[in-house]
């Protein structure tokens, strides 16, 4: 085969794996928009205080040891003891139920009917408020996280391909993480789907999504509804800060990857799980295409800005994206 042809098969799948986890923090928003409505600016800040929170466990770090050292004189910093992965994983997602609830009793409930711009204002004021806690919880210094994921090169991959092109053609790269991470999101997309379509809870949710009023007269409580929505989230979020925090270190730049949500959910709509799915690999596989194929001739660095520009076409041309709906507003 043409070694230009298997250099672009090489920057194709690693586009897919790259679409996957930008679907994956995708879906947080989409899960929340579904259910109520708000678009939660928060949702990146939450894989970074969840990826933070699994770290501080792990390590066996004090929480707010900065604070208890500053008030009391003391120099406290570790509990001594490490805390293995699965059991950190487990408690961490009892910390995010947590922040769940809170939410749902502290801040949303006290804005139920509120106008649409209000409850994103509160998601902004969530966000920071956030962030905070978590510079105060665990520091603000990059941690590195390791749950024994495999990480680099794949060999096998490598030398299974290697002969497939001329001598200059060493093989496919295709790196560990990414591929775990791929497999981990798509498990947990299908577990998503399956709990929306055949539980209870899911068909609950589905209900509060398309008329709240109409939920509450056959009894669904939205109060539980949206703290179940809010908690889904924030498991999302948790795979997401784990899957980007192993892969660039926990730091504060990690709630940036929100952003990177932002366009997958304008191709795919803001209301669509599939539609996430899909937005996201048209973002990754796009974004790594185009740089292979257009960034050397405009002097590279299309990875930042490809991903909005075809999202502004979309805005332009279909600003429901691909699955999302038209809404028709009755004046």
């Amino acid at each position: 085969m043409p070694d230009q042809f298997l250099f672009a098969t090489e920057v194709f799948i690693n586009g897919l794996m790259a679409g996957v986890l930008y679907a994956l923090v995708a879906l947080g928003f989409v899960l929340i928009y579904k259910a109520s409505g708000i678009f939660n600016y928060a949702q990146g800040v939450m894989a970074l205080f969840a990826a933070m929170t699994l770290v501080g466990i792990m390590n066996g770090q004090v929480p707010f040891s900065h604070i208890i050292n500053a008030v009391f004189g003391t120099d406290i910093h570790h509990f001594g003891w490490h805390v293995p992965a699965f059991l950190a994983i487990l408690l961490t997602v009892g910390v995010m139920v947590l922040f769940a609830w809170l939410v749902q009793r502290l801040v949303m409930r006290h804005l139920v009917g509120q106008e649409p711009i209000i409850l994103f204002m509160a998601t902004i004021g969530l966000a920071y408020f956030l962030e905070g806690v978590s510079d105060l919880m665990w520091g603000s210094e990059i941690k590195k996280l390791d749950i024994g994921l495999p990480q680099g090169g794949s060999f096998w991959i490598e030398d299974m391909t290697a002969g497939l092109g001329s001598d200059n053609f060493y093989g496919f790269f295709i790196d560990n993480l990414d591929m775990v991470a791929t497999v981990v999101a798509a498990l947990l997309v299908i577990g998503l789907v399956l709990f929306s379509q055949y539980t209870k809870q899911g068909r609950a949710m589905r209900a509060v999504a398309d008329d709240h009023q109409a939920a509450l007269s056959v009894g669904i409580s939205l109060n539980f509804i949206w703290v179940l929505v809010w908690s889904v989230a924030g498991f999302v979020a948790l795979v997401a800060g784990i899957m980007w925090g192993t892969k660039s270190g926990v730091q504060f730049s990690l709630s940036l990857i929100a952003l990177k949500a932002l366009p997958v959910l304008m191709l795919g709509g803001f209301t669509s799980i599939p539609g996430a799915i899909v937005g996201g690999l048209i973002i990754g596989v796009g974004e790594k295409l185009f740089e292979f194929s257009v960034g050397p001739l405009v002097g590279g660095a299309t990875e930042n800005w490809f991903a909005y520009v075809l999202a502004l076409l979309f805005l332009v041309f279909r600003p429901q994206g691909l699955f999302g709906e038209k809404i028709i507003e009755r004046v």
